[in-house]
């Protein structure tokens, strides 16, 4: 409370809650602060006496920058410093941490808070291979910035998650999986919100790119519930940050439903806790306005630690949860709300699920699961949260390694589904070894690596332990898992190239049994169009020779010679050099010869009947005139020739 008060005289700033967040952003280091807010020359600040002994002039301490207004004589321009800091103190400058995503890419930057937008693009510029100029860098919560703003302006806390946009840079082959995430991040989602004590409906449009932090602020605004208050259901499992923007939050498009209301507040819970503070001074790591004290039911003693009132929390884990997901979502809200927003990820959903998304997968895919098991009850609870899990290194390490499991065991209903849950995937030896634990041992750290035959639990790590050790023991763990991994991966590997040896000779077989299907249906059609054919030559020449015989028979018959009346004697030459004679009347007509011609297998439709000298068609004559008319009379040869 004193260092607000000294930080507030100095800098001119009266919100308590503005004041409050720049000395949380530089962990309540006064002069650190100070200097954040009004920068001095190389990053010192000169306390007053350190000036007047060094005979120099200090410019006075206000939110003014200008070089033209005279220096103030009032005390209340310079900030009291007691006698043990009247030194020049070396100014640590604060890091920022960056993540950076970039259609399937990745990249993690830490930079000094007094750079710039432009100093980070720059970097992805070399990292992503993407010039600045078709960069648009997005994911800032004030919205655009310009590329000369400090990050020290935009108050951002210690890990921040960006994200790069090129809609001038078409997308590769290798980045077809991530166009759709790009048009996510331009489509508008309808979020239907439930206000659960009003008895109210929300409907509310928001872009792709716009944060779960950012809509819950949102709803804070409309419904007055401060967003550490707010207790949600309708999330996706998959939406574990509130960083995250809601077209990789999963949820459904184009229209999510979700509900909101108050959770009951940490100065009416029934839960007594140890560090007071923790609860009521900690900010939102996405940078949410400070709440009024009224908020949490204190006072403003109370809130700056001169308050000896207790204070109390909601549990980490209600005791009628439905299922094991509803459970964690509850484990992971209470989580971030006391000891902030860095912390493992915890895995939602159930054990078994937790289970199989670590042993299951693909031998090099597949990772360590780590539950943690917290309680309440135990006085190692808060350090080793505070301490130990919000690390950044352990936090680093397990979300790179390891599948991250929580319960909470400080209800007894709770502790007994739990060791359920561990008899059933774990066996009776393991939850008889966490049956065993006191709880001023808790909260305790499980490290289970899976086998082909049972799941074995490597070490069981206790609260009273040091980051070193933890980290020591979660490497040591690693060590062993790497090793038997590596002799997965080799099974894996062979065994998959037996598979795919299989595989190929299978489909070499199949393709052999297509081949000599597809040739004897070939061969079979063949067959069958022969037999087609034959049978319509067949039906050709017995219609054919039933229309000759036909022809034949209604055949006038033929003259004798001495008949008495005029006699044509005709002699047709056929195209295999054969003749055909026979006596005609000379008043038959055309017809009855173009009959017998037919009727000899030359049909009048195929062939043409010419005479030799002069030549002449006589298939062209008509068929009704005689072969007196047709000068056929007494004698000619005719000769018969094919139609073209």
């Amino acid at each position: 409370g004193a260092e607000n008060m000294r930080f507030s005289a100095c800098t001119g700033i009266d919100n308590i809650a503005e004041a409050i967040t720049l000395l949380e952003l530089n962990n309540w280091d006064l002069v650190a602060a100070i200097n954040g807010v009004i920068p001095q020359e190389n990053g010192i600040f000169q306390s007053e006496a350190a000036d007047a002994a060094a005979g120099g002039t200090v410019p006075p301490l206000s939110s003014s920058s200008s070089s033209s207004s005279p220096p103030s004589s009032s005390t209340s321009a310079f900030c009291p410093v007691s006698p043990t800091s009247r030194h020049i103190v070396e100014r640590q400058p604060r890091m920022l941490n960056f993540r950076v995503e970039y259609r399937q890419r990745s990249v993690e930057l830490v930079l000094e808070e007094g750079s710039t937008v432009g100093e980070i693009k720059n970097i992805l510029e070399t990292e992503l291979g993407v010039p600045v100029s078709k960069m648009q860098l997005k994911g800032w919560k004030s919205g655009d910035v310009s590329d000369t703003t400090v990050l020290r302006s935009l108050h951002l806390p210690k890990n921040n998650s960006l994200y790069v946009l090129t809609p001038d840079i078409a997308p590769t082959a290798s980045t077809s999986k991530n166009s759709a995430l790009q048009e996510s991040l331009n489509q508008n989602f309808l979020l239907v919100i439930s206000h659960r004590e009003a008895q109210r409906d929300y409907s509310l449009n928001f872009p792709g790119s716009r944060t779960i932090q950012e809509v819950k602020r949102n709803i804070s605004d409309l419904t007055n519930i401060p967003v550490r208050h707010q207790q949600w259901e309708g999330w996706p499992a998959s939406a574990s940050d509130d960083s995250m923007t809601l077209a990789v939050s999963g949820i459904s498009y184009p229209c999510h439903h979700l509900s909101v209301c108050r959770r009951l507040s940490p100065a009416n819970a029934q839960e007594p806790t140890e560090e007071c503070a923790d609860v009521h001074m900690i900010s939102d790591s996405e940078g949410d306005d400070f709440e009024d004290a009224s908020e949490f039911g204190v006072d403003d003693s109370e809130m700056f630690g001169m308050g000896s009132s207790s204070c109390r929390k909601s549990p980490m884990m209600p005791e009628n949860s439905e299922n094991e997901a509803d459970a964690l979502l509850h484990f992971t809200a209470e989580f971030s709300s006391r000891y902030g927003e860095t912390h493992p990820m915890f895995f939602i959903g159930s054990l078994e699920a937790a289970s199989q998304e670590a042993f299951y997968g693909k031998a090099r895919d597949r990772k360590l699961l780590a539950i943690y098991l917290h309680n309440d009850e135990s006085v190692l609870s808060n350090v080793f949260c505070s301490q130990m899990m919000c690390a950044d290194s352990i936090v680093s390490y397990l979300s790179q390694n390891f599948i991250t499991w929580a319960w909470d065991v400080t209800k007894e209903a709770n502790k007994a589904r739990l060791l359920t849950m561990c008899t059933r995937h774990f066996g009776s030896v393991v939850t008889q070894t966490i049956r065993t634990y006191k709880t001023d041992q808790f909260p305790l750290l499980l490290i289970v690596m899976g086998k082909r035959t049972s799941n074995e639990v490597l070490n069981v790590i206790q609260g009273n332990t040091t980051v070193d050790e933890l980290m020591m023991r979660l490497m040591g763990a690693m060590e062993i898992f790497t090793a038997q991994q590596q002799e997965d991966i080799k099974d894996e590997d062979e065994r998959e190239a037996r598979e795919m040896v299989k595989r190929e000779q299978d489909e070499a077989y199949r393709l052999s049994l297509e081949a000599d299907r597809k040739k004897r249906e070939a061969q079979e059609r063949e067959e069958a169009e022969q037999v087609r054919l034959e049978q319509m030559r067949k039906e050709q020449e017995e219609e054919k020779e039933a229309i000759r015989l036909s022809l034949e028979q209604a055949l006038p018959p033929e003259p004798d010679e001495e008949s008495g009346e005029q006699i044509s004697k005709l002699r047709i030459r056929t195209p295999s050099g054969e003749f055909l004679e026979r006596r005609f009347l000379g008043s038959c007509k055309l017809q009855v010869l173009f009959d017998f011609v037919a009727s000899k297998g030359y049909p009048f439709d195929e062939f043409k009947l010419l005479t030799t000298f002069p030549r002449r068609n006589i298939t062209q004559l008509d068929p009704g005139s005689t072969l007196l008319e047709a000068k056929l009379f007494p004698q000619e040869t005719l000769f018969l020739e094919a139609k073209e």
